[in-house]
């Protein structure tokens, strides 16, 4: 018997996203609501208990009341692409590459929380050198990000490409959370095992998909007397054997004049860079990925399918 896979909130940016990249599939059996009928609450709880995995792409007071509809089934598993559960400890990090362990804990668990497309990226290059003793916990960390506008659902995307609206953005770029409170914050801390908040800078281009994230470092502030490469080693070390994840070696780094952010799109891959030289005591390691891609949709579909025990 296929698995039964609904997507409760699949008209949002998200959850188009999942239903075109599952929309080929044979081996799944998707359950659906009609658009018209997408806040009937009854509809929505008989979907979410008939399913095998429910994948809530939704708001997080909306996530929460799907939860909530379970009427204590306990056969339903759980993907939540909202920031409702992201550092609830009940609930699984879907971060497949964050640690050794992570895609075993996400495959036996019945609860998991799709990452952020930011902390994707941020944690991605953070939590391996403070785990391989490098990054101290207590680091201040600063997290500078830019993302294409799809990662503001459908409100943005129209405030964007509608020059007519009434609130349409004209700028080619434009910087966002001004007050440092935005809401990947504990996040990217927990996840990232920092001990010390991080000073985390997004921004929007005028471009639908893609995703640069940036962490400078002072090498002198680390552990020990460290070289762009030791920080490069520890990364390539951390995701070796992994497909997903790629850290660009070194002397593919030092060639680029530029990186582009839409250079993954419709992928589910995230490249990691490292630049820098010691002997200006500076290295600025950044990730690239889509943030519809391994940010969003491409990692939710990643983690349905640890759950189903297929290779991710």
């Amino acid at each position: 018997m296929k698995p039964k896979i609904f997507i409760d909130g699949e008209h949002g940016t998200t959850g188009l996203q999942i239903t075109q990249r599952l929309g080929a599939r044979s081996d799944l059996d998707m359950l659906s609501i009609p658009q018209a009928e997408r806040r009937n609450p009854d509809m929505r709880r008989q979907m979410l208990n008939e399913a095998d995995i429910a994948i809530l792409c939704l708001p997080d007071d909306a996530a929460r009341e799907s939860v909530s509809m379970l009427d204590g089934n306990n056969s339903t598993r759980v993907i939540d692409t909202s920031t409702a559960n992201r550092v609830n400890p009940d609930w699984a990090y879907g971060f497949a590459e964050m640690d050794a362990q992570q895609a075993d804990r996400i495959a036996n668990a019945r609860f998991v929380a799709n990452p952020g497309c930011y902390p994707t990226g941020a944690i991605g290059l953070i939590r391996p050198l403070v785990q391989a003793g490098l990054l101290p916990s207590d680091y201040p960390i600063s997290v500078n990000a830019v993302s294409g506008y799809t990662g503001g659902g459908k409100q943005m995307i129209a405030q964007m490409e509608d020059a007519s609206a009434p609130d349409h953005i004209a700028a080619p770029h434009f910087l966002y959370g001004l007050t440092l409170t935005h809401k990947h914050v504990a996040e990217l801390q927990l996840h990232g095992m920092l001990s010390r908040r991080p000073i985390f800078s997004p921004s929007v281009g005028r471009f639908a998909q893609g995703m640069i994230v940036q962490v400078p470092l002072h090498l002198s502030e680390l552990n020990g007397d460290l070289s762009v490469g030791d920080l490069h080693a520890a990364l390539d070390a951390h995701y070796a054997g992994q497909d997903i994840v790629e850290v660009v070696p070194l002397a593919v780094s030092a060639k680029l004049g530029r990186l582009d952010p839409t250079e993954l799109n419709d992928t589910n891959r995230m490249k990691l860079f490292v630049f820098g030289a010691k002997d200006t005591g500076q290295a600025n390691l950044v990730a690239l990925l889509d943030n519809l891609g391994k940010g969003a949709s491409g990692a939710a579909v990643q983690n349905m399918d640890l759950m189903l025990g297929k290779a991710a």
